[in-house]
C-alpha cells in the first residue's frame, strides 16, 4: 500500500498514512520501522512518528522480541479503528473517481467542441489514467501522449498504452493540453502556459488550479 509518490489527492493526508501503517502491522506484526516505510513510501522519522501516535492512542501495542527487535500488533480498538477508516477510504476514492470522472469528460467535450483532435495529458497518475478511461469512443478527441512532470524520478516508458515524454515537444501537432498532475497542477500549467496559449491548457476544476498570474505589490 504505497501512499507516497503522484496519487490521489488524499494519498498523504494523516489519517490515509494512519491506515497504511495499522494494515502493515496487521500483516507482519514482527515489520520493521524501515519495512513499513518501504512500504508506504514514506520517511523512516513519520513512519516512526506515526507508529508512536498509533501507540499512543491504543491501536497497535508492542512488546519485546528476540535479537533486540519489537513486534507490534493491533489492539482490538486499533482493528476497529482499521476499519473506519478502511471505510472512509473507500469513500473518498469513490467520490475521487466520480468528480475527475465527470470533469475529464467536460474537458474532452470542450475539445470536441473546438475541433482540438490531438490532445496530451502532463501528469502521469491516477487522473490521467482516469482521462483515458472516461474518454468516449465516439469521440474524434485522440490522447497523443502523456507528458512526465514528476521531476524527481524517471517515469516508464508507457503509461495506459500511451507514450510518456519528457517535454511536449516530443509530441507531433498537439492541439491542447489537459493538466493531470495533481501535486503539481499550478506549476505544470504555468510551465505549459510559456509554451502554448493558455486557452489550450485545460484544468479540471478539482485542480484548484488559478488561471490569473500573480499581482504584484510594491512597499
Amino acid at each position: 500500500m504505497a501512499i507516497g509518490g503522484n496519487g490521489t489527492s488524499g494519498e498523504n493526508n494523516p489519517d490515509t498514512i494512519t491506515l497504511g501503517v495499522l494494515s502493515a502491522v496487521e500483516l507482519d506484526e514482527r515489520a520493521t520501522q524501515r519495512a513499513i516505510s518501504r512500504e508506504l513510501g514514506i520517511a523512516l522519522g513519520l513512519t516512526n512518528a506515526y507508529l508512536k501516535r498509533c501507540i499512543k492512542k491504543g491501536f497497535i501495542k508492542v512488546r519485546q522480541a528476540p535479537a533486540n527487535r519489537y513486534a507490534y500488533y493491533l489492539t482490538p480498538q486499533g482493528f476497529a479503528e482499521k476499519g473506519r477508516l478502511t471505510a472512509d477510504y473507500l469513500s473518498m476514492s469513490f467520490n475521487f473517481f466520480r468528480s475527475s470522472r465527470e470533469q475529464c469528460a467536460a474537458l474532452f467535450e470542450i475539445c470536441e467542441q473546438k475541433n482540438w483532435n490531438r490532445v496530451a495529458l502532463a501528469g502521469v497518475g491516477d487522473l490521467a489514467e482516469i482521462a483515458t478511461l472516461c474518454l468516449s469512443e465516439r469521440s474524434r478527441v485522440e490522447i497523443v501522449g502523456v507528458i512526465n512532470t514528476f521531476v524527481e524520478g524517471e517515469a516508464s516508458p508507457r503509461f495506459a498504452g500511451l507514450p510518456v515524454v519528457n517535454r511536449l515537444t516530443d509530441l507531433e501537432k498537439i492541439n491542447a493540453v489537459i493538466v493531470t498532475d495533481i501535486q503539481n497542477a499550478q506549476r505544470v500549467f504555468e510551465g505549459l502556459v510559456d509554451a502554448i496559449p493558455p486557452d489550450r491548457v485545460l484544468t479540471a476544476p478539482m485542480l484548484k488550479v488559478s488561471r490569473k498570474p500573480p499581482v504584484l505589490t510594491h512597499d
